[in-house]
């Protein structure tokens, strides 16, 4: 693929490096997979990603700082209050990334039994699966159907 020379702007305006710079580690993507799994509540996250207590609680406040999760209070009878971890909007947006990975891992790095999990369709029960389409609806199978353009912040 030959770069495109109008395709000229300044990388330090490249939002994938902005968005690698807050969620691009692998800490950070395993938390945020555990909150698209329905685990809010820190004990639950160390348990399932194995992040060492400081690097999940650093983890943790950067994406509430980012404004990815949002901090919620919660109190069990008879114990402290605590917070538990809510995905925002902005993090809810972050679905397909964490699809698409799951995707590229199961064609990939799957073992022999196959990936661990399967996505499936809640009303109907058919796999899911991520797919790439043009606002008129159609479906590109291959990068080479887009044609990157400079955008109004190049």
């Amino acid at each position: 693929m030959t770069p495109l020379r109008d395709l000229e702007y300044d990388p330090a305006s490249c939002t994938i490096g902005a968005a690698v710079g807050i969620i691009g580690e692998k800490w950070t993507f395993l938390v945020l997979r555990e909150a698209f799994n329905g685990f809010r509540r820190f004990a639950d996250m160390q348990r399932r990603t194995a992040a060492p207590r400081q690097v999940l609680s650093g983890r943790l406040d950067r994406l509430v700082r980012e404004g990815i999760l949002e901090r919620v209070p919660y109190q069990e009878a008879g114990q402290r209050r605590r917070h538990e971890y809510r995905l925002t909007a902005k993090g809810r947006d972050l679905y397909p990334i964490i699809v698409a990975l799951m995707e590229w891992g199961d064609r990939y790095a799957a073992g022999p039994a196959g990936p661990p999990v399967v996505l499936t369709h809640r009303d109907c029960g058919e796999p899911a699966r991520l797919q790439l389409a043009c606002r008129a609806g159609h479906v590109l199978d291959s990068p080479r159907e887009v044609t990157p353009q400079r955008g109004p912040g190049a």
